[in-house]
């Protein structure tokens, strides 16, 4: 199995006329991240990227999908890019007997044998650390990354540092990330963590529910990333809101499809990437309840 070669560009700061969203009251920074950089070995012929699979033990179809699909798969590399678990409350999750965690970890362990995976956080799951990647045997992926591929540059995100007129997740998030707030969060007892968890997904169904809006991706935003990466398209999820968008003359955003065997119809895709370009690959649902 062979690793890209990874080093980290710069950041740079958007000017004003870059980015005329001003987050500095939420403490949020208009900065653009660091980002990443992956060389794709020569061999690879094809990658796959998925993300927002929200795996949960109430959706077995979309779990049986998943697992079928790592077991199946043809591509050289697996791309996650965020929010493969509807939560996860902690590493320590994956010691519980009959816990969900460990069954979605068993099937990343698998595929890791086959195929390097890199997992990138999303808002759901951005608690899954070195001690999660180490027993899955897969890679953590920095957001944003840089993908190199057959000589073009893919700017990789999960999509919801994008979200920029979301500024009360914005100012979540900033908190949620650091070091401070996830040493107290983690600290309390595990059955405390999940119970938290079901309120916030229950507060999170609700506002779905209610009809609410989402805030997508900014479009000033993405160029200035993609500008800042020397990168022509930019791969990211978060939104589930799978479409490809034109930025600007050669710059473009591909929104990767959230994932629900249950939906009418379903929802189970991932993009593809060859030497010939990006291509999305509905899979079938073959998921039947005892």
């Amino acid at each position: 199995m062979t690793t890209c070669q990874r080093m980290t560009s710069s950041s740079k700061r958007l000017s004003p006329s870059e980015h005329d969203v001003d987050l500095r009251s939420a403490s949020v920074t208009t900065t653009v991240p660091r980002f990443e950089e992956l060389a794709a070995p020569s061999h690879w012929r094809t990658v796959d990227f998925i993300s927002d699979l929200h795996l949960q033990a109430s959706e077995p179809a979309t779990v049986d999908a998943f697992t079928r699909y790592l077991t199946h798969g043809s591509a050289d590399a697996l791309f996650i890019l965020g929010d493969l678990f509807e939560v996860w409350v902690g590493d320590d999750a994956m010691a519980e007997p009959g816990c969900f965690e460990a069954q979605g970890c068993a099937a990343l362990q698998a595929a890791a044998q086959r195929m390097p995976v890199y997992f990138m956080h999303g808002n759901r799951d951005f608690l899954a650390g070195q001690g999660f990647a180490q027993h899955c045997g897969i890679t953590l992926l920095d957001d944003p990354t840089v993908l190199t591929f057959a000589g073009q540059r893919y700017l990789l995100s999960h999509g919801d540092l994008l979200c920029i007129d979301d500024v009360d997740y914005q100012r979540f998030r900033v908190q949620a990330r650091s070091s401070a707030w996830q040493h107290q969060f983690l600290s309390q007892p595990l059955a405390t963590r999940r119970a938290q968890a079901r309120g916030i997904r229950q507060e999170s169904e609700a506002r779905k529910q209610s009809g609410a809006s989402y805030a997508d991706v900014d479009h000033t935003a993405a160029i200035a990333w993609l500008h800042a990466a020397d990168a022509h398209t930019l791969v990211h999820g978060h939104t589930h809101k799978p479409a490809t968008h034109t930025l600007a003359p050669g710059l473009q955003r591909v929104v990767l499809s959230d994932w629900d065997a249950a939906a009418l119809p379903p929802r189970l895709e991932t993009l593809r990437l060859s030497a010939a370009g990006l291509e999305r690959v509905k899979l079938a649902p073959t998921y039947q309840p005892s």
